[in-house]
């Protein structure tokens, strides 16, 4: 946690209202997001009991599971639920444009770039909490291995044939998940809390409802109350005013209204089943119908208010403006959509059950290239944040209080400008570190050269040998020299150097993260990661077998 977001916590307690962690918004948001909030049967964290999902507000779509025990109520809702998701995938799917894409030429070896198709727009799946994520990475791993009755006739227990298909995608919008910055599949209360800071731990934030308290509290309420209420506020039955947000169930709930209600459908299809004639029957299933639909009537009233709080949630950050490199990021998201689209087309095998080494260590390396270029991102895109980096010494802001043309030693001389800058701030610079600015949506590179007293001329760097704090008081003046972005002339390109009277903001910390080292192929893996490549190592491991993890 950044020191300024400490303090906005500290004010957030001291106000009785969240504070803003950002000036700009720095998650996509789709016009017309799928919203999903999962209820899970207690103790059983695979057992769907019901869901609301849908993009209209008013109108969701309840989808419920009577019995979770019973196999064939559970996969009737996978199948209900593929039936709202995958028309929503298919919709993005279908609309293309034209990009362009580098690629190596299998003939010279060298980069080229190839024209190829990219999706208009990407789903986005919303929901409530972390605990959501996990669940949809939990329905995709139970379901994407399914054998449906036209693959193999003689499976047990076949699924109806869209669900396999259901299960691929939500793997893939639970992968994407991991990735810093995706918003395929965004929890509202991480959308909320990246961009107001509450007066409750991280933990407390998980609950939706408790979390909008604290950001928009009713009128004369303080946000702590309003939260205390939201997490314990009970009814005259006992029953939490705000259920918790996800697919968690509260114990009162579960025990006085859900297992009663449960007993009760069981004992009517007992009953209908050991009807012996068809009056008896039609009287039989009239109590079965009552019954469930006094199951879909708890269910609705658990996922009801929070389908509500994640609506609310989505115009609380419609009201923020967008950062401007969320769209770039957003882009990226639009081609793994792209991507996955065009493996499941070409017909390949669902995802594996476990990565390679080889997959597996390019995942962990661009999640963590992704997450620092979404640190410096949004440092570039909201004053706020990149406050919290200059307190921490990984960027300064100042004005120029000088310009001395400076030329390189060699053959051809290369304009080298030294730039002093008057800051407050406490950069943690050594000698000759390496500082950026933004220049165009670039990043321009300059050389610490050393700070300079108010009576001493550009280039004094007498005390630049160490970093700010070794005997050098809180700002000051820096020289810095340019070294690049200023063009190929002997003199800098106009607005390429900054001018006296500029206020300028640099940073310590890359603009472009830089690529790791490329990791061989799985065939030439080496033997303490699986290899190396012969008889055995060439025959590729079958399809995952279905095992008592798959099983709901």
């Amino acid at each position: 946690m950044s020191l300024i977001t400490t303090l906005a916590r500290l004010e957030a307690v001291s106000t009785g209202r969240a504070r803003p962690a950002a000036t700009v918004r720095h998650r996509h948001l789709s016009e017309r997001p799928l919203v999903f909030v999962p209820l899970t049967t207690a103790g059983e964290a695979g057992a769907p009991l019901g869901a609301l999902v849908g993009t209209d507000r008013d109108a969701p779509r309840l989808l419920v599971v009577p019995q979770p025990r019973d196999r064939d109520l559970r996969f009737a809702f996978l199948a209900e639920l593929a039936d709202v998701v995958l028309p929503y995938v298919d919709g993005c799917a279908e609309a293309v444009e034209a990009a362009e894409r580098s690629e190596t030429d299998p003939e010279t070896g060298k980069r080229v770039k190839v024209e190829v198709e990219l999706c208009a727009d990407a789903p986005q799946l919303i929901v409530p909490s972390r605990a959501g994520v996990d669940f949809v990475r939990l329905l995709g791993r139970s379901t994407r291995f399914r054998r449906t009755a036209e693959q193999d006739p003689e499976a047990p227990f076949p699924a109806p044939p869209r669900v396999p298909l259901l299960g691929r995608w939500l793997t893939h919008f639970a992968e994407r998940a991991r990735v810093p910055g995706s918003s395929l599949l965004p929890a509202m209360t991480d959308l909320l809390s990246r961009h107001w800071a509450t007066g409750q731990s991280s933990l407390e934030d998980q609950h939706l409802g408790a979390l909008l308290a604290w950001i928009d509290p009713p009128a004369g309420r303080s946000g702590a109350e309003a939260a205390r209420e939201a997490e314990l506020a009970r009814d005259a039955d006992g029953q939490l005013r705000c259920p918790p947000a996800g697919p968690a169930t509260d114990p009162a709930f579960d025990n006085k209204l859900l297992a009663p209600a449960i007993e009760r459908y069981d004992r009517a299809r007992t009953a209908l089943a050991a009807a012996q004639d068809g009056l008896e029957a039609d009287e039989r299933l009239g109590a079965l119908t009552a019954a469930e639909r006094e199951i879909r009537a708890l269910v609705e009233s658990r996922t009801r208010p929070t389908w509500d709080a994640v609506w609310r949630g989505l115009d609380l950050l419609r009201a923020l403006p967008e950062g401007a490199r969320v769209e770039e990021r957003w882009t990226r998201d639009r081609w793994s959509f792209t991507g996955h689209r065009d493996r499941v087309l070409a017909g390949e095998p669902p995802q594996p059950r476990r990565d390679d080494a080889v997959t597996a260590a390019n995942k962990l390396a661009a999640r963590e290239r992704e997450q620092a270029r979404l640190e410096a991102q949004e440092a570039l895109d909201d004053p706020l944040v990149m406050a919290g980096r200059r307190l921490s010494g990984e960027a300064f802001a100042g004005e120029v209080t000088d310009v001395v043309m400076a030329y390189s030693e060699s053959k051809r001389p290369s304009p080298r400008p030294l730039v002093t800058v008057r800051t407050d701030d406490r950069p943690h610079l050594g000698a000759r570190t390496r500082v950026y600015r933004s220049l165009g949506g670039k990043p321009q590179t300059a050389e610490f050269v050393g700070y300079e007293d108010e009576t001493d001329g550009p280039g004094s760097d007498g005390a630049g040998e160490g970093p700010a704090g070794a005997g050098q008081p809180a700002g000051g003046l820096l020289v810095l020299r340019i070294t690049d972005k200023m063009g190929r002339g002997r003199e800098p390109e106009a607005g390429s150097v900054p001018e006296k009277g500029d206020r300028v903001c640099f940073t310590l910390f890359e603009h472009e993260p830089r690529g790791g080292a490329k990791l061989p192929d799985p065939e030439e893996t080496p033997w303490t990661h699986g290899g190396p490549p012969g008889a055995e190592a060439a025959v590729r491991e079958p399809a995952d077998p279905v095992t008592e993890e798959d099983l709901l």
